[in-house]
This record gives C-alpha cells, sequence and structure tokens, in this order.
C-alpha cells in the first residue's frame, strides 16, 4: 500500500512538472518578443459595426528602433490608409490625396491594438485576472482590453501557435459577440527593411505609384448619424459649392449640440498636418480624434463630427453611426 502511494505521488508531481501555465507563456512570449529585431505579419481584420462588416487587408512591420507601418487597406473599395510611427512622429497616411496627419501620440502604446505584438503583450501582462488554456494546437489567453472610447469593447482572447506565434485575435463585447476579428495568415520574425521603408516620403510615394487617386465632385446623398444623444435633433442643413466638389453642413440642436460636415476628398497640396490628438481605428477607417472633432476619409468623402460639449467617447459614438457609405460620382 505505502509503494502504491509513493507511486502516486510521483506521477502527480510528474504531471504537475509537465502542465504549461499561464505563467510560462507570459514568460516565454516576454522573451520571445524582447529578442526580435523586427517583425511583418499580414492578415486580414473585420470590423463589426450594427450590421455591416468591414474587411481590411493587413500589413504590419516593425523594426526594433520603435518604427512602426501598418496598412490597412480596405477590401470593399481597395482604399488604403498607413499608420506610420518613426523618428519624427506618428502619422496616418491617404496617400491618394497627398494627404497625411502627424500627430502628438503615445501611438501605439496609449491603447490595444489588435495587430501589434507588443500591445498584445501589454494586455496580457496588465490583466491580473486573465484566463489561459490550451489546446491540441493553440494557447488562448482571454484578457481585459484597453479601448477608452469604445465601452463596448471589453475583452478579448488571443490565440497563439505552440510556437507562441499569433493566430487571431478576437476583441469581444459583454455578450461575447465578436466585434473585431484578426487572422494572421503570414509571419516573418527576422524581415530585413529598406533603410527608408519607415520615412514619410517614401511611404506617400510608393503608395501613390500603386493606387488611383479617388476623388469625386458631388454628394449624390447625404448620410446622416443612425445614432444622436437623448433630446438633440438636427435644425439646419446646408450645401455649399466648392472649387470641384461641395460640402455638407448639418447642425443639431439641443443637449448635445454637434455638427456633421461631408465634404468631397481633394488632393492635397500641403502634404502634413499637425494634429493634437490621437489616431482612432474605426469600421470605416482610420480617424483623427481630438478633443472637440472626430474626422475621417472614406469612399471620396470626407467627413467630421464637431461638437464643444461632448465627451470623446460620445463624438465616437456619433461618427461611428455614420456607417454607409454614400453614393457619389
Amino acid at each position: 500500500m505505502k509503494k502504491i502511494f509513493v507511486i502516486l505521488c510521483f506521477c502527480l508531481l510528474l504531471s504537475g512538472c509537465g502542465s504549461y501555465t499561464v505563467k510560462d507563456a507570459q514568460k516565454d512570449l516576454e522573451k520571445k518578443i524582447e529578442k526580435l529585431n523586427g517583425y511583418n505579419l499580414i492578415g486580414t481584420m473585420e470590423i463589426i459595426n450594427n450590421d455591416d462588416i468591414y474587411k481590411y487587408d493587413v500589413d504590419v512591420s516593425y523594426s526594433k528602433s520603435d518604427k512602426f507601418r501598418v496598412s490597412l487597406k480596405n477590401k470593399t473599395n481597395n482604399h488604403e490608409q498607413i499608420i506610420l510611427k518613426n523618428f519624427d512622429g506618428v502619422y496616418v497616411l491617404t496617400p491618394t490625396l497627398n494627404k497625411s496627419f502627424k500627430f502628438q501620440s503615445d501611438w501605439p502604446y496609449n491603447n490595444s491594438q489588435v495587430y501589434l505584438l507588443q500591445t498584445l503583450l501589454s494586455d496580457i501582462q496588465n490583466d491580473s485576472k486573465k484566463e489561459f488554456k490550451t489546446t491540441s494546437s493553440n494557447y488562448i489567453f482571454k484578457t481585459a482590453v484597453n479601448y477608452p472610447n469604445n465601452s463596448d469593447l471589453v475583452k478579448q482572447k488571443i490565440y497563439f501557435d505552440k510556437k507562441l506565434n499569433p493566430v487571431k485575435v478576437e476583441v469581444l463585447n459583454d455578450e461575447d459577440d465578436v466585434l473585431i476579428k484578426m487572422v494572421f495568415k503570414k509571419i516573418n520574425l527576422n524581415p530585413k527593411f529598406k533603410d527608408n521603408y519607415f520615412t514619410l516620403d517614401e511611404n506617400m510615394k510608393v503608395a501613390k505609384e500603386e493606387e488611383n487617386a479617388q476623388t469625386v465632385s458631388k454628394i449624390e446623398e447625404e448620410i446622416y448619424p443612425m445614432y444622436i444623444p437623448e433630446n438633440t435633433r438636427l435644425t439646419n442643413k446646408e450645401t455649399v459649392s466648392l472649387d470641384g466638389g461641395e460640402r455638407v453642413i448639418m447642425t443639431f440642436e439641443g443637449d448635445s449640440p454637434f455638427m456633421l460636415i461631408e465634404q468631397t476628398a481633394s488632393v492635397s497640396d500641403d502634404s502634413v498636418v499637425s494634429i493634437d490628438g490621437n489616431p482612432y481605428q474605426m469600421a470605416m477607417g482610420v480617424a483623427s480624434i481630438s478633443d472637440n472633432m472626430i474626422s475621417w476619409i472614406s469612399g471620396g468623402i470626407e467627413y467630421y463630427v464637431v461638437a464643444n460639449s461632448m465627451s470623446e467617447e460620445e463624438l465616437v459614438s456619433v461618427a461611428s453611426s455614420v456607417s454607409v457609405l454614400p453614393t457619389s460620382k
């Protein structure tokens, strides 16, 4: 009987030693990412907004000198935007319109990002209540997320293969509905980048050569927000003619007054605009968000939501509800 007891204890000890814990996985992931001189990740991202699904081809590059390049190409209209971080700052580029916005921003470290290894690791490190499980092919972390302007995004599942390469990220709401899904298809953990790969001029030039300018001359159908704050209503709409285009100004008054401006986009002469704010990933594209305004470009139209008394989260809520692409020509 004593022999049997000793054998059982020995087996339990062996099985305990063989288990791969959340601490083991986090430690190994930290070592893996810290050793990287760079990486290139290619995949697809889906963002669910109301009943619409926005699909993007995503191409992410990182160099250990804290340089990032994220290409987001809308699969519906093939429109590309680039988020660029280099020694000069953080930029959001719309190359075909010769537009780039420079931010005073801590991006990408100021909130969660589904396509960057550093921010996924940060979410794992920062959640003391994270969950972890293993399957036959994956390690899966379940963590809280940091999306300060979108309270619907509360948690995520991060899937890694057994070599701790990213496979998939799902961002969920309280009801476990998937609102953002990132699937990684190609991973290169030892890429070679040219010296000018992360420069503003090179990215503007190369992207413009690969894509034709998307400009329109007329707004055929105004798009109204599906979400309007309580006790607030549309009181005025004005259409203004521009050189080669037009602008629609909608004024909403009440408890939470704001303006929605829709304007035909044109190719810019001044390629860099400085903004005291942050880039923000919306379903329709990458927006620029500051204290009293959020703006973005989609389908050849520039959109602006401007308000003096709204929180950033409510600004985002209004902007995100302007989700149907207009028919324009």
